[in-house]
């Protein structure tokens, strides 16, 4: 009888491991194991599926528990999927890990390919920041320091928001809100299209480089910090290092940081309890967006 309760146990953990991997997005497994060794100490999700954008996108709101003196400053982090897949709760290790740091931390949900193609994630972006100026201070988000960040295609969504103001502009937001932006592994260098997924994002175009981030870069850009990895094999590092020799040619401020040895995915799982040893990608991040917003050492131009 024992037996057959082992058997049958296994069996029923074997089945449901393999729906999981068939059905449930890695990322969400991430959060979940993430939030079972601890990753949401400490923190509170303040907004859950609040809504903003002319077509009833949703967004998340997480801040530290604590109490705080003042108003804290603000992080809206965009999560990738190759412009097609992802959602903002799957993100949750991410929106927890910067909320323990200090920040209130906004994670919105965009449009996706093939429903839409350029520029409707980026505008959904611009979108999410008009309302972060209009509402964060509701949630004790301080709307005059706002950093973007974001990872693979939410990494080129932060970056476009960051270097080309008209997205900004058309939602009646001043570009000058966003004070430093970081990319994890972003494309923004990869024209022309020879990827399925960037073909199929950019599908209709009439301007190829106006979608191209490094098309952008100024010299009164908030400061970028370009984080990449040796192993990426799906948005290769010479993005990043294009983007930042771009930018330092035309005198704005950038850094770049490339890890050796991790792949595409492990840029971003490295913000998560479970695999923060990977890297010190969080830190790295905080640190910067500190220094950009006068909360640490001043970023060397």
């Amino acid at each position: 009888m024992i037996w057959r309760w082992l058997v049958g146990g296994v069996a029923a953990l074997t089945l449901a491991a393999a729906a999981i991997y068939l059905f449930v997005p890695a990322p969400r497994v991430l959060s979940w194991l993430d939030a079972a060794v601890g990753g949401g100490r400490g923190v509170e999700l303040v907004g859950d599926a609040v809504r903003f954008g002319r077509d009833r996108q949703t967004l998340d709101v997480w801040r530290p528990a604590a109490t705080a003196m003042g108003k804290r400053p603000v992080i809206v982090f965009i999560y990738g999927g190759g412009w097609a897949n992802g959602d903002r709760r799957s993100y949750a290790f991410a929106a927890r890990a910067f909320a323990r740091a200090g920040f209130v931390v906004v994670v919105p949900d965009y449009r996706k390919v093939p429903t839409v193609r350029f520029p409707a994630f980026v505008q959904d972006g611009a979108a999410a920041v008009r309302w972060v100026r209009d509402h964060v201070a509701d949630y004790g988000g301080d709307p005059e320091r706002v950093a973007l960040a974001g990872h693979s295609a939410g990494a080129y969504n932060a970056v476009m928001l960051a270097l080309d103001r008209r997205w900004l502009r058309a939602e009646g937001v001043d570009p000058a809100i966003v004070k430093a932006a970081v990319g994890l592994s972003g494309p923004y260098d990869f024209y022309p299209f020879d990827k399925p997924r960037s073909r199929a994002a950019m599908l209709g175009v009439t301007d190829p480089m106006a979608t191209q981030p490094i098309s952008f870069a100024r010299a009164a850009a908030p400061p970028l910090l370009l984080v990449t990895s040796s192993r990426d094999t799906q948005v290769r590092p010479y993005n990043a290092y294009h983007l930042f020799e771009r930018v330092k040619a035309a005198g704005g401020r950038a850094k770049l940081v490339e890890h050796d040895g991790l792949s595409h995915e492990n840029v971003v799982m490295a913000l998560s309890v479970p695999f923060r040893r990977l890297a010190p990608v969080l830190e790295e991040s905080v640190s910067f967006i500190d220094a950009a917003m006068g909360r640490g050492e001043p970023i060397v131009k």
